[in-house]
This record gives C-alpha cells, structure tokens and sequence, in this order.
C-alpha cells in the first residue's frame, strides 16, 4: 500500500527536505503541498491524503488551530513537525492532546536516513500514521444521544485502589499515549498505589508532560528519579531518551 501524503508547511525548503525524506521511501507518495490552512484545506479536500505532515508554525492560522478543526471535522493522521526543544514540549504537547499521531524534530531532517538517535525516522512514522485509527480527541467528539444515553455505572475506585502491602500500577505507553495517560490517571485517586510510567516521549518533553499531569490529577505526578522511593499517591514518569531506572 502506498502511504498518500500531504505536507503543509509555509518554507519552500521545508516543501524541499520533507518531501526528499519521504519521497526516499518507495512505499510513500507525496501527493501534494500546502503553504497555509487555507491551502491546507483545499487539497485534503480535493487529494483526501492518507498521512498530513503539519508544521506547528504557518501564517494566518498557526498548525495547532488549524490541527483542532481537523481532527474535529475530518480526523486524519497527522505527524506535526516542530522543534523538540524544551521552549517547544508545551506546544508539541497541546499538539497530541488535540490528536496528531506524533511529534518529528524538523532539526532531523538534515541527518542521514536513519534519523539519528536511534529514533523512528520521518517515513517510519508517516507509515506507522496511515495505519492508525484516527478518532476525534475526547472533549471534541459529540455527544451522546439522551435516548441512547446507558444508565449510570457504580464508582469501583474503592475496589480498584484497595491498599495492599507492596502493590504498585506499571503502564508503557506509545504512540497515542498522551490523550490516554491524561484521561487515565485523572481517574485516580490521591491515594493510589505507586505508580510507574514509561511513555514513548523525547527527553525534553517528559518534564513539562509530568507538570501538565500534575496539574491534571490528583495524584503527585513527576518525573522518576533513580532510587526515589516508591510512594503511595504518587506517580513517577520515565524521563524520556536511552535512560534506565532502578
């Protein structure tokens, strides 16, 4: 299957280095290009991509705004191309709350084919995105018909939060995690078991990840440490990279 995809972005060069990295891939097509929303728009419209590569700075309409009506009127995958630098976590971040599969480092587009890193590179992820099912975030989708509407489930938090001597809540997420992990863990109550989090996430993201899920939830939520004691009411999130813990 070849992957059609679109890239939006207002830098020519950009048009240039994107589309020489996917157009490497023989199972990718670049179907066509777009400087602003506007254009954006028209030719998902007209090409209906399978992939759009969405650049977080555009004129006019900026990638976020442009990402939220997306996914709100015509949910598509999307990979946002940023700067995956600290300055850039918090928006790169709001960019996979409102749905996009995955954040690329455009500083990565001047390395070799393997990206660098050790990191999926840009087709990998165009590839892994048109495989995805895509479905508008949770506080977009519509709601439900009242007709339709099912009764009411009985709390079970008593049941699932029960304190047990030495007992602790692992999760590993990718792609997608995100969304999840927020609408997970504001479930949970303030006392919890330990929990441990690893999240597929670049290093300069997870500090500002563990801050936004701190202010989400009820639960301490911060980055682990190496030999931090685990703790009831707390959650403790991987930082990102090629780091162990223990």
């Amino acid at each position: 299957m070849t992957v059609r995809t679109l890239i939006v972005d207002d830098s020519p060069t950009m048009h240039a280095l994107i589309g020489r990295k996917l157009a490497a891939d023989p199972e990718i097509e670049v179907v066509g290009v777009a400087h602003d929303a506007n254009e954006a728009r028209a030719q998902i419209k007209a090409l209906n991509p399978d992939v759009v590569t969405l650049d977080v700075e555009m004129p006019g309409m900026n990638g976020l705004e442009f990402l939220e009506r997306l996914m709100r009127l015509r949910p598509t995958p999307v990979v946002m191309l940023s700067t995956l630098t600290s300055a850039g976590a918090d928006v790169s971040l709001a960019a996979l709350e409102l749905g996009a599969f995955d954040c690329y480092d455009k500083a990565r587009l001047q390395l070799g084919p393997s990206g660098g890193y050790g990191e999926p590179n840009l087709s990998d992820l165009v590839r892994a995105a048109a495989r995805a099912q895509v479905a508008r975030p949770r506080d977009m989708a519509p709601a439900p018909s009242p007709v339709a509407a099912p009764a009411p489930i009985a709390p079970v938090a008593g049941k699932l939060f029960t304190p047990r001597a030495n007992s602790m809540i692992a999760i590993g997420a990718s792609t997608g995690g995100v969304e999840t992990l927020i609408a997970l863990l504001s479930e949970f109550p303030a006392n919890c078991p330990p929990t441990v989090i690893t999240q597929h996430m670049p290093a300069s993201f997870t500090p500002s990840f563990a801050a936004r899920l701190d202010r989400l939830c009820k639960p301490t939520v911060s980055e682990a440490r190496p030999g931090a004691p685990l703790e009831v009411g707390r959650v403790y999130l991987a930082p990102g990279g090629e780091r162990h813990l223990e």
